[in-house]
């Protein structure tokens, strides 16, 4: 995978992606390979993606998604092999496809274990010997490959700056989180973040900072890291990586969704159904749900936000994860099919966020999510499930005031386990939701200030916007590197 001259006469850069087995992870790469691929014209810089096989369609749905059914030849999969990881089903490459929190803990530990991934990561790696590696912030250990191969590695993140400045200076100040505690982010600007143990990743909790350290050690030495956000959502923090010295090179590129959207002809008939349901509905009438396609949320609480949903009279969109078993309460799926539809297969959330009938997103904070959100210009009721998403929250609710919590803060405990978090009850959802959608209420008020960001969102991706030049930034920076080292 050596650089190669291009028609044009120049020199073609190619780059390497190596997402996390998680859709969360595999769309954004995917995501940036395209606007990599259309960073310059004559195909200069031709990215390859590289999953596991049971991934390879996620890549493929993206590219066809984005670019309109056809796939240019300047984008490329390959795959490695999976490892065998024991009590993990054949064939569960991905945390969507787990189907009990073990399964997760399991595809989580595998893919930070050297002697498991490593492996099969280095030898495709070594076979294609790309110009650049793009490495998701799990294999800590492409770093230290691409130096060996004279290459820059940039570390991609998936997730807001907001959320990984706050657990890294968490850790950089060993800040207590024992029993009841009430953590507060150090270092952060007004307003003060402060988080409940409970609420915190296990690697908080448990002390365990060893994975923490690496990760961090990792962007240090890299290239430069490269984020899924912009400026205008979160200059403060993007300013703090930069500035404190944590990375070598920062680059802002998000929100990467936003590049190409899909045309009539590319909507496939699911995407019709959706959007042709919600042509039916008022403007801003409908509360679209959905929590990602990791978290793992109890029966007893499915079935109190189902009926929580039927309490409210209000028109709903609810995507349930296809790994739940869940059945929703006798006789409900009735009751409620006038003005309320449950999705179990992809949704096309980009285009149902864009709608107008829709007036709220209920959502677990997932970053993805989020900068959909944004986009769209939907304010959020937030209801975190797992990981940084209690943090991400706070971005959402107390930073931008484009969301409110849907459970009051002190009403109950919240928790990453789902087995310890408490069950909201049927009137909590209602009310909840009633009092976000109603005419002049706080849903309102967040829609003022989502909008703008939404402006700014679309800015930002545009040709001169701060993602667009941060982009060019990125290629001209990395050919730059293959110049000089070609040079020597």
């Amino acid at each position: 995978m050596a650089s190669t001259t291009s028609n044009s006469g120049g020199r073609t850069l190619r780059v390497l992606l190596i997402p996390f087995f998680a859709t969360s992870h595999i769309e954004p790469f995917t995501e940036l390979a395209i606007r990599l691929a259309a960073s310059r014209p004559n195909a200069v810089v031709r990215p390859t993606i590289a999953v596991t096989p049971a991934n390879v369609s996620i890549v493929q749905s993206v590219l066809e998604r984005r670019l309109h059914g056809h796939n240019p030849s300047t984008i490329k999969i390959v795959t490695y092999p999976f490892p065998m990881v024991e009590g993990l089903p054949k064939g569960v490459e991905n945390l969507g496809k787990a189907s009990t929190p073990a399964d997760s803990l399991r595809i989580n530990l595998a893919a930070l274990s050297d002697a498991l991934m490593r492996p099969a990561q280095e030898t495709l790696i070594r076979a294609l010997s790309p110009d650049a590696i793009f490495t998701d912030m799990h294999f800590i250990w492409t770093s230290d490959i691409a130096k060996e191969l004279g290459v820059p590695c940039i570390a991609f993140n998936v997730m807001g700056a907001f959320p990984m400045l706050a657990v890294r200076h968490l850790i950089m100040d060993n800040v207590a989180v024992d029993g009841n505690d009430v953590a507060t982010v150090p270092r952060f600007p007004v307003p003060h973040i402060r988080i409940p143990r409970t609420e915190l990743p296990d690697i908080l909790r448990s002390r365990n900072y060893d994975a923490s350290n690496m990760v961090h050690s990792m962007q240090a030495d890299c290239f430069g890291i490269a984020i899924n956000t912009f400026s205008g959502l979160e200059q403060q923090y993007c300013e703090m990586y930069v500035r404190e010295g944590y990375v070598k090179r920062a680059y802002f590129l998000g929100p990467l969704s936003l590049q190409l959207q899909p045309s009539q002809a590319a909507k496939g008939v699911a995407d019709s159904r959706f959007i042709d349901w919600l042509d039916t509905k008022p403007n801003h009438s409908v509360v679209y749900l959905s929590f990602g396609t990791c978290a793992h949320i109890s029966d007893a609480q499915l079935d109190e936000l189902a009926l929580g949903l039927e309490a409210t009279r209000r028109s709903f969109m609810w995507v349930v994860r296809a790994a739940e078993k869940w059945a929703p309460p006798k006789g409900w799926e009735k009751r409620v099919e006038d003005r309320g539809l449950i999705i179990r297969v992809w949704a096309p959330q980009k285009a149902i966020l864009a709608h107008s009938a829709v007036g709220a997103f209920v959502t677990q904070c997932g970053w993805n999510s989020v900068l959909e959100a944004v986009a769209a210009g939907v304010p959020m009721l937030t209801w975190p499930k797992v990981y940084e998403q209690f943090i991400t929250e706070r971005l959402i609710t107390e930073v931008l005031g484009i969301g409110e919590r849907l459970w009051p803060l002190g009403a109950g405990l919240r928790s990453e386990n789902y087995r310890k978090h408490e069950v909201i009850p049927v009137d909590d959802v209602a009310r909840a939701l009633n009092t976000f959608m109603s005419p002049g209420g706080p849903g309102d008020m967040a829609r003022n200030k989502v909008m703008d960001l939404a402006s700014k969102s679309h800015a930002a991706m545009a040709e001169g916007g701060s993602s667009h030049r941060d982009l060019h930034r990125l290629v001209d920076d990395l050919m730059a590197a293959r110049g000089a080292k070609g040079s020597r």
